[in-house]
């Protein structure tokens, strides 16, 4: 009997529906047009969301993987299409968000030609993705694809490309799947050792004053619920990363805030006065150490933590964890006693009243005449569904989100965290909500950042995405404004924006949009967006040169954070 043959274009489909992947974000090109050639004959299996540049289709892949838990997807074509992928990458490898990209490239005989949307995307890509690879044969696709899903998922997640050659999509050979289960010298599970885990229970047992730094790391192994009945037993207040918040409600008993440069003030004070501090699935980044120099010297380290590049890189510790947190903690738990420290808790209440004198009440009920960031949080929170899903941009916007969003529900806070990328959040929204239809997606952005990116409210347009964007204007690019005031003697170089009339052109996209400048207009206004059934965007114009605190100046000790 003669074996059935396919094309190379048609296997990657096929490949993808096996990995059961619902949804393509892409822009289409000459160098994968055999691909989505295909692809046409099975769009009533697999959507595909059209955006309007490459950046966007990657980072709506990052919004999808991070909402759901799956890993996202994306199509480019070669040359410039790859390399509008490069920034996307690069963030989703710093924070880890597991997605495949696939990318065209010119013929196998023109590599090296410098041919027409020729680039080496693979040398390019190697800093930024956890594995790529290059296809050069039909026969090899699938068995690429399937390795991509593997490695992208696997152990810590992070972001894979896969380049395959226009000839290669044209070759005819048979598909034969065999789902990936195992690659050679990826050991992505590292092997939890009880020795280390009941020497991390006796130094916890024995704690007067113990703090658990929790990050991203819980929310991607799904180890929530461990973690809750961790911190339950043993009675820890636990600080948050920033890609940690979400891992616990945010007003439960023992969450103490966020730490990090703009994190709450008790946290990162007591930061240098605990006697164990307990990392959980974070790497503790500069943002959240400070002076490394300065950061927890009188504590005893314990960091569970699944990627052995991570541990003792920036900080030493005493007893690593290396393994899946969601077994580790489960096993950690199992040696610990129950515990209260309530005299140590009360530590952080004391140094929350003195946040909330200082900067918690003038940003939430402020009695100035222009507008806070804070007080439209405060308006959200009052208004939003209780499984909202928060997606935020980078910047001033960004941080006070986080500090005052309530965070009620697993999965719900997606930002750019490690890179700080700019015009992330529109795109990131659009996938966030695919991925997860029955969720409220809030996006909050900044008038700078919304417009690094705002060409895709034509792919809301396109798909009807029913988002709620939250455009924050302050008609400066705030962050750096904020800087330049305190530490450049408020010579403020090239921030202030002229901005078009956002308004006009969320009408233009027919998306309903709603400008407020007055505070006693706020609260209906925010109430009225957020109850809509489709894309609405809420402009709010806040004070100028409103700034964000706490803050611990760059190159500071996270025990000399500024109040003002």
């Amino acid at each position: 009997m003669e074996k059935k043959l396919f094309s190379g274009s048609e296997i990657v489909i096929k490949t993808l529906l096996y990995e059961e992947v619902e949804y393509i974000f892409g822009y289409p090109g000459g160098a994968i047009m055999p691909i989505y050639d295909s692809l046409h004959d099975y769009l009533n299996m697999i959507s595909h969301i059209l955006m309007r540049h490459e950046q966007g289709s990657i980072h709506a892949a990052q919004g999808y993987a991070r909402a759901t838990g799956k890993i996202g997807v994306c199509f480019t074509t070669s040359g410039p299409g790859a390399t509008n992928l490069i920034t996307g990458l690069a963030d989703a490898l710093i924070d880890s968000t597991p997605i495949v990209c696939i990318t065209g490239q010119v013929s196998s005989h023109l590599l090296g030609t410098d041919a027409f949307q020729e680039t080496n995307i693979i040398d390019i890509s190697i800093p930024v993705t956890k594995w790529n690879t290059q296809v050069l044969k039909a026969k090899d696709i699938c068995e690429s694809i399937q390795k991509g899903f593997f490695i992208a998922k696997k152990g810590r997640p992070g972001p894979v490309l896969i380049d395959i050659t226009k000839d290669a999509q044209f070759q005819k050979t048979e598909f034969l799947y065999n789902r990936c289960k195992y690659v050679k010298n990826f050991h992505p599970y590292p092997c939890i050792k009880e020795k280390r885990i009941r020497e991390a229970a006796d130094l916890i047992n024995s704690s007067k004053k113990p703090l658990i730094l929790v990050g991203q790391g819980v929310i991607l192994a799904h180890a929530e619920d461990e973690f809750k009945k961790f911190i339950e037993k043993t009675g820890i207040p636990v600080a948050s990363t920033l890609l940690g918040l979400g891992s616990l409600e945010s007003h439960h008993r023992l969450h103490v805030g966020m730490l990090g440069m703009h994190g709450n003030y008790a946290p990162n004070i007591l930061t240098n006065q605990c006697d164990i501090l307990i990392a959980i699935g974070m790497r503790f980044d500069d943002r959240v150490t400070g002076d490394v120099k300065k950061y927890a010297k009188q504590a005893k380290i314990i960091h569970l933590e699944i990627d052995p590049s991570e541990v003792n890189k920036n900080i030493l510790c005493h007893i690593p964890i290396l393994g899946d947190c969601k077994i580790s903690l489960k096993k950690l738990t199992s040696y610990v006693k129950e515990s209260t420290h309530e005299k140590w808790i009360e530590k952080f209440y004391q140094l929350r009243k003195k946040e909330e004198e200082f900067v918690i009440e003038k940003d939430l009920h402020p009695m100035k005449e222009g507008m806070t960031m804070g007080e439209v949080i405060k308006w959200i929170n009052q208004y939003k569904q209780k499984n909202a899903i928060l997606v935020t941009d980078v910047g001033q916007h960004q941080m006070i989100a986080s500090r005052y969003f309530d965070f009620t529900y697993k999965k719900s806070q997606i930002t750019s965290g490690g890179l700080g990328t700019m015009g992330f959040a529109l795109p990131a929204s659009i996938g966030a909500k695919l991925g997860e239809k029955e969720r409220q997606v809030i996006c909050i952005v900044g008038d700078g950042g919304i417009q690094m990116t705002i060409q895709e409210m034509g792919t809301i347009l396109q798909n009807n995405i029913p988002i709620k964007i939250i455009l924050l204007n302050n008609n400066f690019l705030g962050m750096v404004r904020q800087w330049q005031q305190l530490f450049f003697d408020k010579r403020y170089s090239c921030t202030e924006l002229v901005n078009p009339n956002f308004v006009k052109l969320a009408d233009a996209y027919n998306i309903e949009a709603e400008r407020v400048n007055k505070r006693d207009e706020l609260e209906m206004a925010v109430k009225k967006a957020l109850g809509k059934e489709n894309a609405f965007l809420l402009e709010i114009v806040v004070e100028q040169e409103d700034n964000v605190f706490p803050m611990i100046p760059a190159g500071a000790s996270v025990d000399e954070i500024r109040l003002t």
